[in-house]
């Protein structure tokens, strides 16, 4: 590279002409060009597209619990978990693991009702022949950066996609596991220790995304009928209905919506 300035150029045309390509080619992607984008930056406009799902009430109360036959266990007797003032949510993850991957999809739609996402980036599970389901594609939380008024987010993803360390559980991730997920199950979620999820019900496979890249996800995403958008957009509405209970139940453009009430009653 240092040699040769030329080929680093050109070598960042291919890189980004094959973002361009994969992100919004009809056809579906192979492995090998999913897992080009590891840990590259989200495109905007998909950013913006999972913002406007989000933030869409209608399909929303389409969709309700979708596919979701089991919601996050409700802890009773405890006081919210409290991160800089706010309520806070705590995610337990890697990114090799395929239901972790199906998983982030919801979870970041219901987290986008509540803030915004300045720094989000693609992944994909892993792709080992040993995973019932490879290469999934997802993002990572490693690196990213989210900001509300309402809540606080604390991610953490342990391994990576190929199974090395990655992030270290700080003092209230490690708190919140070893009380509720003494198994060690992942994903676990824990809604200001109001309510946690461990695990994805069976219902949620990540094999539903399975020959499918991120621009036809966010598309399935918005057809309240289709099985992508009542397994990710269940998760995203349950998701939601948990950051509601424990926030005091805010925005209520959001948390007075019909599916909020009928998933908490």
């Amino acid at each position: 590279m240092k040699k040769n300035m030329i080929y680093g150029v050109v070598v960042v045309v291919i890189i980004v002409a094959a973002i361009v390509l994969v992100l919004s080619n009809s056809s579906s992607g192979s492995q090998t060009a999913l897992i080009a984008f590891d840990n590259q930056p989200v495109n905007a406009t998909q950013i913006s597209a999972m913002e406007s799902i989000a933030s869409n009430m209608t399909l929303a109360n389409k969709v309700g619990a979708g596919f979701m036959t089991s919601y996050p266990k409700n802890i009773s007797g405890q006081n919210v978990t409290m991160v800089g003032g706010k309520p806070a949510v705590i995610y337990v993850g890697a990114d090799f693991c395929p239901f972790c991957a199906i998983t982030r999809w919801g979870f970041i739609i219901a987290l986008m009702r509540f803030g915004t996402f300045s720094k989000l980036n693609y992944m994909t599970s892993s792709s080992s022949s040993t995973e019932p389901f490879r290469t999934v594609p997802t993002f990572t939380f490693y690196n990213s950066s989210y900001s509300s008024t309402l809540i606080s987010f604390v991610p953490a993803e342990i391994e990576t996609n190929t199974y090395q360390p990655l992030q270290t559980l700080n003092a209230l991730q490690n708190a919140a596991a070893s009380t509720y997920d003494t198994g060690g199950s992942i994903p676990f979620i824990d809604f200001g220790n109001q309510s946690v999820q461990i695990g994805v019900p069976q219902s949620v496979s990540p094999g539903y995304l399975k020959n499918l890249n991120w621009g036809q996800i966010i598309a399935l995403m918005q057809q309240s009928n289709s099985t992508v958008s009542q397994a990710l957009m269940g998760q995203a509405n349950v998701f939601t209905a948990q950051i509601c209970r424990m926030d005091g139940y805010q925005p209520s453009s959001v948390c007075s919506q019909p599916f909020v009430k009928e998933i908490l009653s």
